[in-house]
C-alpha cells in the first residue's frame, strides 16, 4: 500500500476546530444526498460500499493525507465520545421493545463469548506463527508482553488495555505502537462489517441462520412506528433535547462519582470499576430502558431513534477523522500479526455462527462488542437497523466486564507460546 504521507497537505492543514467539524458533516450530508438519487450508478455503488463506510473511511483518508492538523480529530471525537454518543444510546434506548429485545434468545449472548474465547487463543496463535516465521522478532519477552494491550482492548476496551499495560509492564513507546496495531485492525474489521451488513441476507443464508427473531423485533419497530409517527412541533423537539441532555450530564457526574468510589482498588481499576466512561454508559443505558416503560417512550412518535441515529453517524466520521493509514506502512510487522490475529477470530466466529445457527447480525454484533466495544457495537447494531442498536450496548457492557480477565488468560497463552 503506498505510503499516504508522501502526498501530505501538512503545509495546508486544517487546524481550526469548526472548519474541520464542518468539512465532516458536508461528507455526511453529500453522502446521505447521493445515497439518495434515483440513478443506477448511486443504487450500484452504494450496494458495494455502503454510507456508513464512507463516512468513516472518507475523513481516514483525509486525515492521512494531512488534511486535518494533529489533534483536530481527537477534539472531535472527544465532543462526540462526551456528548453525542451517550444522548444516541438514550435516544436509541429509549423506544426499545424490552421483551422483545429479550427474546432474542442464548445466541447473542452465546456469539459475544465465542467472539471472546476466539481472541483469547487467537493471540497465541498468530504469535507462535510469526515466531516460526521470524524468530528474530522474539528474542525477549517484550512483544508477548505488549500484545496484553490488543488483547485486553479487543476483548473489554480502553480501561482494560490500560489495566493490561501496568499488569505485564508495557512501555509508553511499546504501548502506542500497540494502540496502532489496535485500533487499525480493529477498524478494517468494523469497515469490513459495515460493508457485509448490506449483504446479511446471502450471509445468513450461508451460516443456514433464523433469523426469525430479528425480524420479528424490526417488524414490530417498524409496525409501531407507523402507527404513531408524527410531526415534532417546536415544543417536542426541545423537550426531547432538553431531557436528552440533562440525562447524559446526569450520567456523567453518577457515572464520574461511582469510578471515584471505586478508583482506591486494584481490582476496581481491573475490572473498570474505576472508569467513568463505563459507569456513563451503563448508567445512560439503564435510564434508556427505564424510559422505554414510561410515557417518555412517546419521543419516539417524532423522531428520537433517527436523532439517535443521526449522532451515530457523526461519531463515525469522528471515528475515522482519528484514522491514520500511513501506520500501515511503518509498522507493517507488528499489524500483520495483528490482521493475522483478527483474521482467525473471524474464521472461529464464522464456524460457530454455522454451527449454531446464529444470524450474521449476532455473530457482527457480539464480535465488535469485543474488538470495538461500547462505543462502536451500537454503530454495527445500527447498520442492521437502528432498533437493534440496545444489543450492541448490552453486549459492549459486557465486553468491560470480561475483557481484563479474557486478556489475562490470553496474554499467559502468549507467554506460555512464544517466552
Amino acid at each position: 500500500m503506498p505510503d499516504l504521507s508522501n502526498l501530505s497537505f501538512q503545509n495546508l492543514a486544517i487546524d481550526s476546530l469548526p472548519l474541520a467539524f464542518g468539512i465532516i458533516m458536508a461528507i455526511i450530508g453529500l453522502v446521505f444526498y447521493t445515497q439518495g438519487l434515483p440513478g443506477r450508478f448511486w443504487r450500484r455503488f452504494y450496494a458495494v460500499l455502503p454510507g456508513i463506510v464512507l463516512c468513516c473511511f472518507i475523513p481516514a483518508t483525509l486525515n492521512s493525507l494531512g488534511v486535518f492538523a494533529e489533534g483536530i480529530g481527537t477534539q472531535i471525537y472527544g465532543f462526540t465520545a462526551t456528548y453525542l454518543l451517550p444522548a444516541s444510546l438514550l435516544l436509541m434506548t429509549l423506544s426499545m421493545d424490552v421483551p422483545k429485545i429479550l427474546g432474542l434468545g442464548w445466541k447473542a449472548v452465546a456469539m459475544f463469548f465465542a467472539a471472546s474465547i476466539a481472541i483469547i487463543i487467537s493471540g497465541p496463535i498468530s504469535l507462535g506463527i510469526a515466531k516460526w516465521i521470524s524468530p528474530e522478532m522474539f528474542t525477549d519477552d517484550t512483544l508477548w508482553r505488549g500484545f496484553s494491550a490488543v488483547a485486553g482492548s479487543w476483548i473489554g476496551g480502553a480501561a482494560n488495555q490500560a489495566a493490561m499495560k501496568e499488569l505485564f509492564g508495557v512501555s509508553d513507546d511499546l504501548f502506542g505502537m500497540m494502540i496502532l496495531v489496535d485500533t487499525t485492525n480493529a477498524s478494517l474489521w468494523l469497515l469490513a462489517i459495515l460493508v457485509m451488513a448490506k449483504h446479511s441476507d446471502k450471509i445468513d443464508k450461508f451460516l443456514r441462520a433464523d433469523t426469525g427473531s430479528i425480524e420479528r423485533v424490526v417488524a414490530a419497530v417498524e409496525s409501531y412506528e407507523r402507527d404513531n409517527a408524527r410531526p415534532g412541533s417546536l415544543n417536542d423537539l426541545m423537550v426531547m433535547f432538553g431531557l436528552c441532555f440533562a440525562m447524559v450530564g446526569l450520567a456523567h457526574f453518577l457515572g464520574g462519582e461511582i469510578a471515584n468510589f471505586f478508583s482506591p482498588y486494584t481490582w476496581a481499576v481491573q475490572y473498570s470499576f474505576a472508569s467513568s466512561f463505563f459507569w456513563m454508559v451503563v448508567i445512560i443505558t439503564l435510564i434508556g430502558v427505564g424510559f422505554s416503560f414510561t410515557k417518555v417512550r412517546r419521543l419516539d412518535h417524532i423522531g428520537a431513534s433517527k436523532m439517535g441515529t443521526v449522532f451515530i453517524f457523526i461519531l463515525i466520521a469522528a471515528i475515522g477523522m482519528q484514522i491514520n493509514l500511513n501506520g500501515l506502512v511503518s509498522q507493517w510487522r507488528l499489524l500483520l500479526i495483528g490482521l493475522l490475529w483478527m483474521c482467525i477470530h473471524v474464521m472461529i466466529v464464522f464456524i460457530v455462527a454455522r454451527l449454531i445457527r446464529a444470524p450474521f447480525f449476532f455473530l457482527a454484533v457480539g464480535s465488535n462488542a469485543n474488538t470495538g466495544g461500547a462505543s462502536s457495537a451500537p454503530i454495527v447494531a445500527t447498520a442492521f437497523h437502528p432498533s437493534l442498536a440496545p444489543v450492541g450496548v448490552f453486549l459492549g457492557i459486557l465486553g468491560y466486564a470480561v475483557g481484563t480477565i479474557g486478556g489475562y488468560v490470553s496474554t499467559q497463552l502468549m507467554r506460555l507460546v512464544v517466552g
